[in-house]
């Protein structure tokens, strides 16, 4: 990992509420909202934009937790900023608390942890899962 992570960094992500965002099982739109699958992906990528700057040539970050609320909907065409802030480096953990609004109500919240390992190290580990 490069020099300079410390706790209080912060990321942010935006985006508008699209159709592809809604909860969808087996093909049918269950609500035409935002969906707990979106916001958690959403939170997993603006976790990431704070450790990419420090990931080395040979190192990737992989998550290995989230903790999320979804405490409100928002609607097709809203706009979503998700704010994340590191708060906790231990070792090669990284760990990331994050808001998510819809324009000005907060709709979510929670944290994702991302380990950083050399990239060897991630293939080894995908390696092992596939004869387990």
């Amino acid at each position: 990992m490069k020099p300079g992570m410390e706790a209080g960094q912060q990321a942010e992500y935006q985006c508008a509420v699209t159709k592809e965002m809604f909860p969808c099982f087996e093909g049918e739109v269950i609500h035409p909202v935002y969906s707990t699958v979106s916001m958690v992906h959403h939170m997993e990528w603006t976790a990431r934009k704070l450790i990419l700057p420090y990931l080395e040539e040979n190192e990737e970050g992989m998550g290995t937790a989230v903790i999320m609320k979804h405490l409100a909907p928002a609607a097709e065409g809203s706009v979503i900023t998700l704010r994340a802030a590191i708060t906790k480096i231990t070792g090669s953990l990284v760990t990331a608390e994050i808001k998510v609004y819809s324009e000005t109500r907060l709709i979510g919240e929670g944290s994702v942890v991302q380990i950083i390992l050399p990239k060897n190290e991630i293939a080894r580990i995908i390696d092992n899962s596939k004869n387990g």
